[in-house]
C-alpha cells in the first residue's frame, strides 16, 4: 500500500494538491504514481503565467520506463515551478509529496479543491 497523506486531496488520474494556502496549490504525483513509472530521468513543467483548465495535460515525467502526461487537477495560473526538480528529478520518487512537488497554481476557483478525492478515497481507489 502506498503512501497517502490525509491532509492533501487528489485525482484519479493520481495528482495530489496541497490544500494548504488558497493562494498557491502546490501540485504533485502521488506514491503510487511515482512506484508505478520507476526512476524518473527527467522532469517537464509548465512555464510561471501558463493557465490550464482542469485535466489539461501540463507537464510530463519521464522515467526509465516511460513518459507521463501530468494532468491539471484545477483550472488556473500557474505561479511557481519546482525549479529543484531540473537537476533532481528523482526527488520525485524519495519524496513525492515534500521535496518532489512539482508546481503551484492559483486557482480559477478554490471551491473546486472540493470536487477531488479525499484521501480515503483515494486509497480505496488503489485498492481496487
Amino acid at each position: 500500500m502506498s503512501n497517502v497523506p490525509e491532509n492533501l486531496r487528489y485525482t484519479e488520474s493520481h495528482e495530489w494538491i496541497d490544500n494548504e494556502n488558497n493562494q498557491a496549490i502546490r501540485i504533485g504525483i502521488t506514491d503510487h504514481a511515482q512506484a508505478q513509472l520507476g526512476d524518473l530521468v527527467f522532469v517537464e513543467l509548465p512555464n510561471p503565467g501558463d493557465e490550464f483548465d482542469q485535466g489539461d495535460a501540463c507537464a510530463v515525467v519521464e522515467s526509465v520506463k516511460a513518459a507521463s502526461d501530468i494532468y491539471a487537477p484545477l483550472a488556473g495560473e500557474v505561479v511557481a515551478i519546482n525549479e529543484d526538480l531540473e537537476g533532481s528529478p528523482e526527488l520525485v520518487n524519495s519524496d513525492p509529496y515534500g521535496a518532489g512537488w512539482l508546481f503551484a497554481i492559483k486557482p480559477a476557483d478554490p471551491a473546486d479543491v472540493d470536487d477531488l478525492l479525499d484521501a480515503e478515497t483515494y486509497a480505496q481507489q488503489q485498492e481496487d
